[in-house]
């Protein structure tokens, strides 16, 4: 499945830099204890960056996919672009993995596309009005991740 949402024409600033990287780390930490962030629940997001190679960890609300999965966007709030973890995501599929509930767990990324993103897309605006929002600020379709235990894991 192909990851190739393009970067929009308008949309929020999107946060970069130290400061940011200093914020996720705090957050990520919050996470790893509670399970939550910003009155939802949370994960910690570990990709490898497509230009680096290096590992990222990002951390990312979560909304419960069909049995036990979980379903991402990448919204960058509602940003231009799309966030880098979506590119890392793209660059390295079979080298992602989540922080959640306590337990590492290698993951399959899928991009929802059609109804099935469209039904998503209903589930994660009920709970989070939020992104709709996020939605509103850009001219890109928000992606939304699917997210599955790898084989074996």
């Amino acid at each position: 499945m192909s990851f190739d949402t393009s970067t929009g024409t308008r949309g929020a600033r999107q946060p970069t830099g130290a400061i940011l990287r200093w914020v996720n780390r705090l957050v990520a930490r919050r996470i790893r204890k509670t399970g939550t962030t910003m009155g939802f629940n949370a994960l910690v997001l570990t990709t490898v960056g497509r230009k680096s190679g290096a590992e990222r960890t990002t951390p990312v609300g979560w909304f419960p996919g069909p049995d036990g999965t979980w379903l991402i966007v990448a919204s960058a709030a509602g940003a231009a672009a799309n966030p880098a973890w979506y590119h890392n995501i793209a660059a390295h599929p079979d080298r992602i993995r989540i922080e959640v509930d306590g337990r590492k767990i290698p993951v399959t990324a899928r991009q929802l596309r059609g109804t099935e993103r469209d039904q998503a897309w209903k589930q994660i605006t009920a709970a989070a009005p939020r992104f709709a929002g996020y939605q509103d600020k850009t001219d890109r379709q928000l992606p939304i991740i699917h997210l599955t235990p790898s084989t074996g894991a």
